[in-house]
């Protein structure tokens, strides 16, 4: 059995590398051909592929009597998102922060994170709330696709200049983005099912596992995502990618769970989580500014003290989980 896990992290690893190039190289053909911004692609596709999982076992988890589980997958997720996956990413290449992520993504983004913040103030989110976070979020998807139309035009005038460096058909790019999306998704289920085995042979208990292998494996496609866009230049792809995640798990995952059935939270996840994750959207939306006031960068600077978040936030969640039983 330890050989077999020991094959499985290895063959999901590469396959999880192999995947994620291609998934951003048919992403990036993808938005070029639609006349779409590179930044829309990873917001619209990117961010809600890779937030499948999240909304399936958010949804399951209510549909089974467990919808508060939406809240705990939901939140971590977004505090993978900023913290691990952003830090990684910046450290990798220093992110580039365009207008209109200023303007418009990351403004959304935190006014969303504050109204959850305000409707989870009660401990609870009531059906009601929760089919307002699902109107908001086809609302905000249905605004996306309309301002991306707007765009079309300018991009597809430049269109002809990118050509020249498009190797990829329309037919070849749409493949590459559903194939790869989903050996993404196959390949870390692989890694995680290794993974756990190796934990529990080496007595590794479940919560711990849970707190770490089982919570990280379930982004490594959107790690995998952004760590491949970054490499290949497409800055763009991979902040559309954790502000389209995160909008999605706040909006859709807790909205679906929620309509399903009303959430009961723990006062942890108020005092604990939301405050985690409000305080990274918030330094991100500070970071963000001040690089596109100065003409810079989220630099490899941030892209530390980002990730250096998210090893404390985990070393407490374990340090907790420990000492609670």
């Amino acid at each position: 059995m330890l050989v077999e896990a020991s094959l499985a992290i290895v063959v999901g690893l590469i396959i999880l590398v192999w995947s994620a190039d291609r998934f951003v190289d048919g992403a990036a053909a993808l938005a070029r051909y639609l006349g779409m911004s590179p930044l829309l692609i990873g917001i619209l596709i990117i961010g809600f592929g890779t937030s499948m999982p999240e909304m399936v076992v958010s949804a399951l988890s209510a549909l089974n009597g467990s919808p508060g589980i939406a809240l705990g997958n939901a939140y971590g997720s977004n505090i993978t998102n900023i913290a691990l996956i952003l830090g990684l990413t910046a450290l990798i290449k220093p992110l580039t922060v365009h207008g209109s992520v200023i303007k418009k993504e990351l403004p959304i983004l935190l006014i969303v994170t504050l109204l959850s913040a305000y409707f989870l103030f009660d401990m609870r989110i009531a059906r009601l709330e929760a089919i307002a976070l699902l109107a908001l979020f086809i609302g905000y998807v249905a605004w996306t696709i309309w301002s991306s139309k707007k765009q079309r035009v300018t991009i597809q005038a430049n269109y002809e200049e990118d050509n020249s460096e498009q190797h990829l058909s329309f037919k070849s790019a749409l493949f590459w983005l559903i194939i790869g999306l989903a050996l993404l998704m196959l390949s870390s289920q692989l890694l995680i099912w290794g993974a756990v085995k190796i934990a529990h042979y080496l007595g590794v208990s479940d919560l711990v596992i849970g707190l770490t292998v089982v919570a990280i494996g379930t982004s490594l496609p959107e790690v995998a995502a952004s760590i491949a866009a970054a490499r290949k230049g497409e800055v763009d792809l991979a902040v559309g990618n954790i502000i389209g995640s995160n909008l999605y798990n706040t909006l859709a995952v807790v909205g679906l769970a929620g309509v399903i059935m009303p959430i009961q939270a723990e006062n942890a996840v108020l005092s604990r989580d939301m405050l985690v994750m409000l305080s990274l959207t918030l330094a991100l939306f500070v970071l963000g500014f001040i690089a596109y006031k100065k003409r810079g960068q989220i630099g490899r600077l941030s892209g530390f003290l980002f990730l250096s978040s998210y090893i404390g936030y985990t070393a407490f969640l374990i340090h907790t989980a420990v000492i609670t039983n």
